[in-house]
């Protein structure tokens, strides 16, 4: 598979306009999360960044549910049933997401409060993540394992499922200890974000048209 692809502006587009969605929002997760930036910024800043990242997130997962949508039998056993539901459980953990983000930027929470809204929305949302990066896996393989270079849904599908354990990562080590008032582990906080924003974002990158040339 060739990974480069066109950028046009096509917002009339579905797939291009939840591809979009995907890659801002991914973007401003792997910014909020890169040291430098959150150390020279004002922390108010870094937390809006994430706050408008897991926007662009919510708006991406609503479009994807909605391409997936149409004539659908969401409870029957295909694997487009289980596209659909990928997307619908990831809708929510976007929105979680979004929990998640607003409440971090609170710094008046004492520890219990901060676990109960802050890490507990990031918790369940990555676990949501996490079933829907399998059951759109499964979708797209057909079966729990194949290998299909050449196809950007096997690509996209494999980096989303590598991406989600990461922000997974992410969300055990945000815990915050009752001893000492701080996260578990602050970097892979950091690293797992970061990283896992890289995987979404090239997971969206992957879904946008290849150039013609390419293409042939």
């Amino acid at each position: 598979m060739h990974w480069r692809r066109e950028v046009a502006w096509e917002p009339g587009d579905l797939g291009w306009r939840v591809a979009m969605l995907f890659i801002v929002g991914s973007s401003l997760f792997a910014l909020g999360s890169f040291p430098p930036y959150a150390q020279l910024m004002d922390p108010r800043a870094v937390g809006i960044t994430f706050v408008v990242g897991s926007l662009f997130f919510t708006s991406a997962g609503f479009s994807q549910l909605v391409q997936v949508s149409g004539s659908i039998r969401v409870w029957a056993p295909t694997d487009h049933g289980k596209l659909w539901w990928a997307c619908a459980v990831q809708l929510v953990g976007t929105v979680l997401f979004n929990i998640n983000t607003i409440d971090a930027m609170v710094t008046t929470f004492t520890v219990q409060q901060e676990n109960k809204l802050v890490w507990a929305p990031d918790f369940f949302g990555s676990i949501a993540f996490l079933v829907a990066s399998h059951l759109a896996w499964v979708a797209t393989c057909g079966k729990l394992w194949a290998v299909d270079r050449a196809d950007p849904d096997w690509w996209s599908a494999l980096l989303n499922y590598v991406g989600s354990i990461f922000f997974m990562a992410s969300a055990l080590a945000a815990f915050t200890l009752d001893t000492t008032g701080e996260v578990l582990n602050l970097a892979i906080v950091n690293s797992g974000t970061f990283l896992g924003a890289v995987c979404f974002w090239l997971g969206a990158w992957v879904l946008l048209p290849a150039p013609r040339t390419a293409a042939a």
